[in-house]
């Protein structure tokens, strides 16, 4: 346990900031895992309307620095081409 009392403070904001975090990239990831089901099953038009929301989801977690903003352009790139591609 740190001792100081800037540690301890860091270590509460840091504890703060690892749940916001992770409460972030677990919808993110169930939002994008449901977006790779509906484009296996070739549900193209369900798959644009949740593209959407996905890329809301990858915007809001670059602002608040959940993920970095080339992380998400690049995922939102590689998902664009895969509803290109199953199109």
């Amino acid at each position: 346990m740190p001792r100081r009392r800037t540690s301890i403070k860091s270590t509460r904001v840091n504890k703060r900031k690892h749940a916001r975090n992770l409460k972030v990239k677990v919808a993110l990831k169930k939002t994008v895992k449901n977006f790779h089901e509906l484009i296996s099953k070739k549900d193209v038009n369900e798959a644009k309307k949740l593209l959407t929301k996905v890329f809301s989801q990858l915007d809001k977690a670059a602002k608040k620095d959940v993920i970095a903003a080339g992380t998400a352009n690049r995922k939102k790139s590689r998902l664009t081409r895969q509803l290109n591609a199953s199109a």
